[in-house]
């Protein structure tokens, strides 16, 4: 009889270790992704939907006084998007539309009000993509002592509406809740970017922060930014590697996530590299149980 079932054992692991995977994640392991525009980033393109991306957030349509749109309000960049391509891409299927902003975060925090202002012009000439929401593009932490002026000026945003936090300084998460629970609109969304691309928290303490803003904001309102990079050796910034995004992935279940950013951290090969991960943890996983059912 244990003759038979080791048998048994060797023959069900077999099938599963030699059974076809899929390309694409079995289970999406990232809904959306995030472009940062610049003139060096204008034509993304990527298999972000391999990992189940839908979304696509753009971070701004209009930068420092240029615009990656057509506006008789702002002077355009060199170079266009081709939003006709991008509207069909698997992974744009829904597009939250990034406003007016500034590269420089002090120079956008001074300039809130006046970007405010000129993201109502600018969003009636949106790109021809599937609108699902807007983001308004000043970042947002408790360190920011004037952030609650922003209250009333973001009423006159469009609809559905997103900002984005970020905690460096380490309050924690219901302490972060409660802050922005105190001055909020309660019909603005909340990106988290998760602190881990500078190491700033890990990805399970990550996920603390967002079921504390969950908590006190709403489920619906809460979606994570995982950031895709990490401190490279003699500075500036790498990619994540497979490993290294795939927990912070790992731990977010449960939440829309948005990788950051796409077009610059996250290619083709980042792409499979976490596509094989997951198969890789898959076949683990039904080999175990396989071998605990057998021995049941």
């Amino acid at each position: 009889m244990k003759r038979r079932q080791r048998l048994l054992a060797g023959t069900l692991l077999a099938a599963i270790l030699a059974g076809p995977l899929s390309a694409a994640a079995a289970t999406p392991q990232a809904q959306g992704v995030v472009w940062q525009i610049d003139n060096t980033h204008v034509y993304p393109y990527g298999d972000w939907d391999q990992l189940g991306v839908q979304d696509l957030l753009v971070q701004w349509t209009a930068v420092n006084n240029i615009a990656f749109v057509s506006t008789p309000n702002i002077p355009p960049a060199p170079r266009l998007p081709d939003w006709p391509r991008i509207a069909g891409e698997p992974w744009a299927r829904n597009v939250i539309v990034g406003l007016d902003g500034n590269f420089n975060e002090t120079t956008a925090r001074a300039e809130a009000i006046s970007l405010v202002e000129q993201s109502v012009k600018l969003a009636p000439y949106h790109p021809p993509v599937h609108v699902v929401g807007w983001y308004f593009p000043v970042e947002i932490d408790p360190t920011w002592a004037d952030a609650k002026t922003l209250r009333t000026v973001l009423g006159t945003l469009p609809r559905p509406l997103w900002i984005s936090v970020y905690d460096n300084s380490n309050i924690g998460g219901a302490a972060l809740a409660n802050w922005l629970a105190s001055w909020l609109p309660s019909d603005v969304g909340v990106f988290f970017q998760d602190g881990c691309g500078e190491y700033a928290r890990d990805a399970p303490v990550a996920r603390t922060y967002a079921d504390a803003l969950s908590a006190k904001l709403g489920s619906t309102r809460v979606r994570i930014i995982a950031e895709a990079f990490r401190p490279a050796q003699g500075g500036g910034l790498r990619a994540a590697t497979a490993d290294e995004l795939g927990t912070q992935l790992d731990n977010y279940h449960g939440y829309r996530t948005y990788l950051f950013d796409g077009p610059h951290y996250v290619s083709r090969q980042l792409v499979q590299e976490l596509l094989d991960r997951a198969n890789g943890a898959a076949v683990k996983a039904r080999a175990v149980a396989a071998a605990s059912g057998v021995a049941h």
